[in-house]
């Protein structure tokens, strides 16, 4: 495994121009870390540090002290095939007394692999104690459409996003599996009594009709989780979830397969959920929180989402869950952007997808 340097004070002022010609804003970009594979999700400790994956099947710690560390130790055996890994990671509520992770990864088995959760106590740079707590079924022999975004909602549920694996997008609206779902677990992995399925084969679905769900978040102020999901050509969604909803995929769509085939001539029907957002051409986008830090004032509340396809990070601004004009930044960078998270210091971080990606931070312009 290649060494990933320490941090790295390389710093630059940009200044962009928004995507709907609004106002320009100016930025300041500190690459803090470079040389990493394909890094895929992050989560911030209550010391400030940062913990990420790389979706080669390492997870390595950031501090601006110590700057990367070597890949932990004891981490598990992922299916590292096309868009499968180790994909994102979030730490447990009561992580001050716990010290308790998750992390989503594509696991192998017989038959294929799956989009499984795992939990561990962080001690150091190993983990301790690892036991899987979730696995989708059924077991799919493609490395595609996994989703695996994790996030506690304010009750202390865990939400895990899924794929339809790519081959199986009629799967999304079969609750009998959880292609192409949303689902909801405790912590130690049991069925939430409330779930919308319990009772079936599939108890853990919260939510269904999905295509390929790599954005998650909980609302700062209403506690809402809201997720967002890759479109085929076109038609990327922002959805905010409801219990038991069914999201439409793939029966409506405002996208067209990758050859121009049509999927789908609906983009509505009774009993389906319209997206809050959607984007045609696809953004293709990864990763999204809402802004609630102090740095950028004017942007406090505003949706903020990475895109790949078109190399930006952009900025939705939100009037309640009514979406307004949009913005983008660090296009030109020609940079992936596979996560963004707000850190406790009001400073924006991105994940950047290559195998020499970077961990950035955004501050305003002094």
């Amino acid at each position: 495994m290649k060494k990933v340097l320490p941090v790295l004070a390389t710093t630059c002022l940009l200044s962009f121009s928004t995507a709907t010609l609004g106002e320009e804003t100016d930025v300041m970009v500190t690459e803090l870390a470079t040389g990493l594979s394909n890094p895929w999700g992050m989560a911030f400790l209550p010391d400030g540090s940062v913990i990420l994956t790389e979706r080669a099947g390492s997870i390595r710690r950031y501090s601006s002290e110590q700057g990367v560390s070597a890949p932990l130790a004891n981490v598990p055996e992922v299916a590292a095939n096309n868009q499968g890994g180790m994909l994102d990671i979030a730490i447990d509520p009561d992580f001050s007394n716990n010290s308790t992770i998750y992390f989503c990864y594509s696991k192998p088995g017989e038959g294929g692999s799956s989009s499984s959760v795992a939990k561990a106590m962080l001690n150091g740079n190993a983990l301790e104690n690892v036991e899987t707590i979730f696995s989708a079924f059924p077991r799919v022999d493609n490395g595609f459409h996994f989703g695996c975004r994790l996030a506690f909602d304010n009750a202390g549920y865990l939400f895990i996003t899924l794929g339809d694996r790519y081959k199986y997008m009629k799967e999304a609206q079969d609750t009998d599996n959880h292609h192409g779902k949303i689902v909801r677990i405790l912590p130690n992995g049991d069925v939430p009594s409330d779930n919308p399925f319990v009772g079936g084969a599939a108890p853990e679905i919260f939510s269904y009709g999905h295509r390929n769900v790599q954005g998650l978040t909980v609302h700062p102020t209403t506690g809402d989780v809201w997720a967002m999901e890759h479109g085929p050509k076109g038609g990327d969604e922002v959805n905010l979830l409801e219990k038991g909803a069914n999201y439409g995929w793939p029966v409506i769509t405002y996208g067209v397969d990758y050859n121009g085939d049509i999927i789908s001539d609906q983009t509505h029907k009774e009993g389906m959920e319209q997206p809050v957002i959607q984007w045609t051409p696809s953004i293709a986008p990864s990763g999204m929180t809402f802004y609630d830090g102090e740095l950028f004032k004017e942007w406090q509340g505003d949706l903020l989402v990475g895109a790949l396809k078109f190399t930006h990070l952009r900025r939705i601004d939100m009037q309640g869950n009514t979406p307004g004009e949009e913005f983008e930044y660090l296009r030109d960078r020609k940079e992936r952007v596979r996560d963004v998270e707000v850190g406790p210091d009001g400073a924006i971080y991105l994940l950047t997808d290559s195998t020499e990606g970077k961990l950035l931070k955004l501050t305003p312009k002094p």
